[in-house]
């Protein structure tokens, strides 16, 4: 029982934290231009807490803790964006029912400009949720800053055969700062069998090698079994946590959850044109593994509870930075039923000076619809056979 506590907790926790403030990018954008809204609920299905505030808006806490949404008035074409025929019919029924002022608080009715920012408002807030908790961190922990060296090259190795050798110092991959062992994981981990130049630093001299990552699978605790670039060496790395000032604290956040946006999108673009192997996207399974295993890690051996709590809270509210930003880049996809779907109905909108087509609007909605799924249902699969988990079914009954 307590296993269990300690992943599902941890995972509707932040879940909840990420979804909701997506959702209430939304919510505030919509409001500040005038949309009427009918629900904001955290979660789905029936509600077990509910409440309206005095603009009207339903407030919601639902019984399924894993998402949330907004909806406006009106909101109940399938895509979101109905077509000429449709929003006529509709403004007809406002009017008759109360009256021709009430028909700009719908959000159908917006200037094309109101609706595409508050379709990008979710994603929004979800880099400025990473961004001021990053800045947070980098404040009061502060940024790891130094040098990686070689400590040991593993014989026959994509090192070894570059021409690594111990004590070597890394300084740059490509044209990217190494600052520290970290640094050099995270960018040799996604470039298996891609050339990358390292400029190290040996004996006091720069020198340029190439190495070429091979692609290793490994297993640790918190990601399971996984497949990525590897050049066998062992690092040793000399660091100093280096603190933002107040003043610097956001744009240095800025920096960092940039770089992981580009990170994600460098990475994604590796999987699609078949450089990285599709067993390693992971879904909601993988997020509620990784939040249960970071929590137990971060939870094991504190002195007290009061420690244990510190602990548990830095390492949930680092998860809820670096999901927020995989959250807000994947809603920027141009996908219907995301929200970069919607902008790019919008952007049609814009230039044709009418909706797209409310049955070509159906079919894109079904197919981003069965999309979505099949990936979901694709990273489900991944994430149990990166667990084991058909490898521990299957032990049962042997």
């Amino acid at each position: 029982m307590t296993d269990v506590l300690f992943y599902i907790v941890p995972t509707v926790f932040v879940l909840s934290i990420v979804v909701t403030i997506h959702e209430l990018g939304h919510f505030w954008v919509a409001r500040a231009c005038g949309v009427a809204i009918d629900c904001f609920s955290i979660g789905f299905g029936r509600a077990l807490v509910s409440w309206r505030d005095k603009q009207g808006v339903e407030w919601r806490i639902a019984a399924i803790p894993l998402g949330g949404y907004v909806r406006f008035s009106g909101d109940e074409n399938a895509a979101s964006v109905p077509d000429q025929n449709d929003l006529s019919a509709m403004k007809r029924a406002i009017i008759e029912r109360e009256g021709e002022a009430a028909v700009n608080r719908y959000f159908h009715f917006k200037p094309v400009w109101q609706r595409a920012l508050i379709a990008v408002a979710g994603p929004m807030a979800n880099f400025i949720l990473a961004i001021l908790i990053m800045a947070v961190f980098l404040v009061v922990i502060g940024n790891p800053r130094g040098q990686a060296s070689v400590r040991e090259v593993q014989p026959n190795s994509p090192a070894a055969q570059a021409g690594l050798l111990p004590g070597d110092i890394l300084l740059r991959a490509d044209k990217t700062p190494l600052r520290g062992a970290g640094d050099v994981s995270a960018y040799i981990s996604l470039r298996a069998k891609m050339p990358i130049d390292l400029t190290i630093e040996r004996a006091g001299r720069i020198q340029h090698v190439t190495v070429v990552p091979a692609l290793a699978e490994s297993r640790d605790d918190i990601r399971g079994r996984v497949k990525e670039g590897r050049m066998g060496v062992v690092l040793a790395s000399v660091s100093k946590l280096e603190k933002s000032s107040l003043i610097s604290a956001i744009p240095d956040a800025t920096v960092e959850v940039w770089n992981m946006v580009k990170t994600i999108g460098f990475y994604l673009g590796r999987l699609v044109t078949g450089q990285m192997p599709a067993d390693q996207i992971s879904g909601i399974i993988g997020i509620g593994h990784t939040a249960g295993a970071v929590t137990k890690a971060s939870a094991a051996g504190a002195p007290d509870m009061a420690t244990m709590a510190l602990r548990v809270f830095v390492s949930s509210m680092l998860l809820i930075a670096s999901l927020s930003v995989s959250i807000g880049f994947m809603n920027l996809l141009p996908i219907p039923v995301l929200d970069g779907g919607h902008l790019l109905m919008y952007a049609y909108e814009a230039v044709a000076r009418r909706p797209l087509r409310a049955d070509f609007q159906a079919a894109g909605f079904r197919a981003g619809l069965a999309l979505i799924l099949g990936f979901m249902l694709f990273a489900a699969w991944n994430d149990l056979n990166r667990y084991d988990v058909f490898k521990f079914i299957g032990g049962l009954f042997t």
